[in-house]
């Protein structure tokens, strides 16, 4: 990593990370052209193996499967606490803080229903911070994807004056300047 002032190290923080972001956007390849995936998912982190296991929902069929049929190799990259930092009158000056997360693993389609459910359990947890029921029913009606990642790193660039700043998701301050809340 070229910026190690931005490197995060602690599995706490890094957990934050993974805990925040909603969405892991799924790096397959695809030809000559790498084929970039947006995917809500759940997951759990086994420390003794210093891994993450993703786990996702899809159609039964799609391109994003084939892909993965092809070549399992994945790049999971996933991002929170968007902010512009405004440069004022100097657009060089402009930047971003953010905390993201980037790993290489393997995907695969799991058809071992109990996993499956397991899965689908992490999902719903994650994205919704609630516990559901599933059953065999559920889990047959869509594919689970697990993307498990052995090798990752975690960057952050925090905010030197969040007065300034403006994130992703609409709105202005009193002043006229942007102010945005994710």
């Amino acid at each position: 990593m070229r910026r190690k002032d931005r490197e995060v190290k602690d599995i706490r923080e890094i957990l934050q990370i993974v805990e925040k972001a909603k969405i892991l956007h799924l790096g397959l390849f695809d030809g000559e052209y790498p084929y970039v995936v947006p995917l809500h998912y759940g997951y759990e982190y086994a420390e003794e193996k210093q891994e993450f296991t993703f786990y996702m929902h899809s159609a039964k069929e799609g391109h994003k499967l084939d892909l993965i049929a092809q070549n399992p190799n994945v790049c999971a990259e996933l991002e929170c606490d968007i902010e512009l930092i405004s440069g004022g009158e100097i657009p060089c000056a402009y930047g971003s803080a953010y905390a993201s997360l980037i790993g290489k693993g393997h995907a695969e389609i799991v058809k071992n229903v109990e996993e499956k459910i397991k899965g689908l359990k992490l999902f719903m947890r994650n994205q919704t911070g609630r516990e559901f029921a599933m059953d065999e029913r559920m889990a047959s009606s869509v594919a689970v994807l697990k993307v498990t990642v052995p090798q990752f790193t975690a960057k952050a660039r925090r905010n030197p004056r969040p007065e300034n700043s403006q994130t992703q998701t609409g709105g202005h301050k009193d002043d006229g300047t942007v102010k945005k809340t994710v």
